[in-house]
Order: structure tokens, then C-alpha cells, then sequence
């Protein structure tokens, strides 16, 4: 499907945006840590080249383009010590809930947080595999499920717990959609050179502190499983972000009770991608302009 390894979209330092093949020092996982990238041009979901031309990184966006984006998917509860950490039974099925293209953000963004969200408490953490859809999926199986993803990244679905469970009228959307809630990256690995998903080290620092340390295999609905109930009756599309889930150690269910304040920072980590690192950023109302 893909002719990259780790898809990067970044800032360049002649000023122009890029899709790139990270380059990485030797012994280097992690995608945070490039410099640079070999340009790629052409269609990422489809035909495209990884040139001989590299350009050096100034900023690394967030991995895919907004108009790349279709659908951004996300899974409650698919972590079995999450589930029993949040008091409630193993689910029978995904629990499937979307966040807005809005909340997508890039990998050092700082995560903003507005008045609203401000308002209460429960301001919290996730950290989250990422897999990002390559190919047009209807009615896929298991067995050739990972056989359209483009590659995995790794993401944070910030969530405020009142707005979500105590405000959220049973929906949990208007508690994690918040612009910039999602951030994501710092690129997509390709799925040739993660082979298998379902055994990698995933974890969060909160200023510095590990709070969560876990691992993929904890997973309730693995990728496999994830990919082929998703797409029975609902095509997925190339573009497609899907939020697998976080293990536990979040915030809501700590003792005592742990909440993102302003001016924290948070840093979540998957096992051969790499670090999100983002900073929270107490914002004041916009004026609406007509």
C-alpha cells in the first residue's frame, strides 16, 4: 500500500509544508527525534514516490493533512484493566463514539482548553493507539483487517469527565470533542514495519511521571477485531483515524483523583512510533466575528 516507512507531514525550513520518510539516526524509533525526511510526492493513500530530495524539519504537523482526514473514530472502555479501573463490566461490543476533524492537533500543539471545559472538574489523560485507515474497508474480515491500515501513530484523547458522564446526556462526545483534544503523531509508522500491533509498550508522563504503563495485548477488541466490527455495514475510507482505546492509570480513576491543570505537561508514548508531548494551555473566549 505504501512505499514510506514513517510518514511525517512537517514544516520545512525553507517555509513549505511537506509529506516526508522520516530520517532517523541509527538505533532511533522514535519519530520525534528526525531532523529530517526525504519528500514524498504524489497521493499518500495511493500513488506516490519517496524522492531523493530531503528537506530539514522545522515543525512536525500533525501526520495527515485536515482535507486528507475523513472520519475521526474512537473506542471507550477496550482495555480490560480500564474497564475494571472505571467500575464497569467488560463491554460485549466496541464502544464506538467520534470526535471532530477539529480536535485532531499535531504532536508538540499545546492542548487548549476552553472556558467551558474550564468549568468543574475532571480534565483528563488517555493515551492511545492510533490506526489510521489506507484503503477502502466494507465488510472486511479479521483475517485481512490490517491488511488497510496505512500505519499507527500514537494519540491522546483528552477528555473532561464532567462534561462526558455527568453533562453529557449519555453521550460522550461533547466531553472529549473539544478543539484540539486530539493530538496525534509525531508521524504514522507503516503498517510493513509494525507487523503486528497488539503487543506494543504504551504509556503516559504527566511532568515527567509515568502515570500510565501498559501494553497493547491488554486490549479488549484488538486491531484485528476492531478493523472487521467497524466496517461490517460502514465503510471505512482511506483517511479514516481510529482511537483504540487507553489502558489504565487515567486520571478518573486514580486515588485520590488526578486532573490536568494549566500548564501541564503531558507526553504519551507507543513502542516504535513514538512521543506526543503537549502542553496544556488555559485559553479565554473567543469573540464570535460575522
Amino acid at each position: 500500500m505504501s512505499t514510506f516507512s514513517r510518514l511525517v507531514r512537517f514544516l520545512a525550513k525553507d517555509g513549505r509544508t511537506y509529506y516526508g520518510d522520516a530520517i532517523l539516526p541509527k538505533g532511533i524509533a522514535d519519530i520525534s527525534k528526525a531532523k529530517s525526511a526525504h519528500i514524498i510526492k504524489g497521493d499518500i493513500f495511493g500513488d506516490h514516490k519517496v524522492t531523493d530530495q530531503v528537506a530539514d524539519i522545522r515543525l512536525l504537523l500533525s501526520p495527515l493533512a485536515p482535507e486528507d482526514v475523513r472520519t475521526v473514530r474512537c473506542l471507550g472502555l477496550n482495555y480490560a484493566l480500564h474497564a475494571k479501573e472505571s467500575n464497569l463490566p467488560i463491554p460485549k461490543y466496541p464502544v464506538l463514539f467520534y470526535k471532530p476533524a477539529t480536535a485532531l492537533a499535531g504532536p508538540t500543539d499545546p492542548i487548549p482548553v476552553h472556558p467551558l471545559a474550564q468549568e468543574g472538574t475532571g480534565l483528563d489523560y488517555e493515551v492511545e493507539l492510533v490506526a489510521v485507515i489506507g484503503k477502502k474497508a466494507s465488510d472486511v474480515s479479521e483475517a485481512d483487517a490490517l491488511n488497510y491500515v496505512l500505519g499507527y501513530a500514537v494519540g491522546n484523547d483528552v477528555s473532561h469527565r464532567d462534561w462526558q458522564i455527568a453533562r453529557g446526556g449519555g453521550q460522550w462526545s461533547l466531553g472529549k470533542g473539544f478543539d484540539g483534544w486530539a493530538p496525534y503523531g509525531p508521524g504514522i509508522v507503516s503498517s510493513k514495519i509494525i507487523k503486528d500491533p497488539h503487543n506494543l509498550r504504551v504509556s503516559t508522563r504527566l511532568n515527567g511521571q509515568t502515570v500510565q504503563d501498559s501494553n497493547t495485548g491488554d486490549m479488549i477488541f484488538n486491531i484485528k477485531q476492531t478493523i472487521a466490527f467497524l466496517s461490517q455495514g460502514t465503510t471505512l475510507m482511506p483517511g479514516d483515524i481510529i482511537f483504540t482505546g487507553t489502558p489504565s492509570g487515567v486520571g478518573m480513576g486514580r486515588k485520590p483523583q488526578l486532573w490536568l491543570k494549566n500548564g501541564d505537561e503531558v507526553e504519551v508514548e507507543l513502542e516504535g512510533v513514538g512521543i506526543v508531548k503537549n502542553k496544556v494551555e488555559f485559553t479565554t473566549k473567543r469573540n464570535a466575528k460575522l
